[in-house]
């Protein structure tokens, strides 16, 4: 399994913009390969907040395929040119090969 991961820094209160803007239906659910998206939100008192969005592919292959995809580059066409969102402070990125996922034993496995 292959997972991309952006991290994204907002201001105050602002994260469950960048929540919503990333829950809607898009096109990335159709690729092949594409197994899911998960949307995580840092726990803080105040301050800036940390929205995690992490896609996990069947292979890096998969990934690679849906950049290079005409859909994707479309996407990111449309948007070139736009100003960030004023509530977006940084942004980055990174891609990892997933190499191990440990489970919960149960009764069976304990055997």
């Amino acid at each position: 399994m292959f997972v991309v991961m952006r991290t994204i820094t907002v201001k105050e209160g602002t994260s469950d913009l960048v929540v919503e803007r990333f829950s809607e239906p898009g096109i990335v659910e159709e690729q092949p390969g594409f197994v899911d998206i998960q949307i995580l939100v840092k726990d803080v008192r105040r301050g800036e907040e940390e929205v995690v969005v992490q896609i996990r592919w069947e292979s890096k292959e998969a990934w690679k395929n849906w950049e290079k995809s005409d859909a994707h580059i479309q996407a990111h066409r449309s948007s070139r040119g736009e100003a960030k969102p004023d509530h977006v402070l940084s942004t980055s990125h990174a891609a990892y090969e997933l190499k191990t996922v440990k489970l919960p034993r149960t009764a069976e496995n304990r055997a």
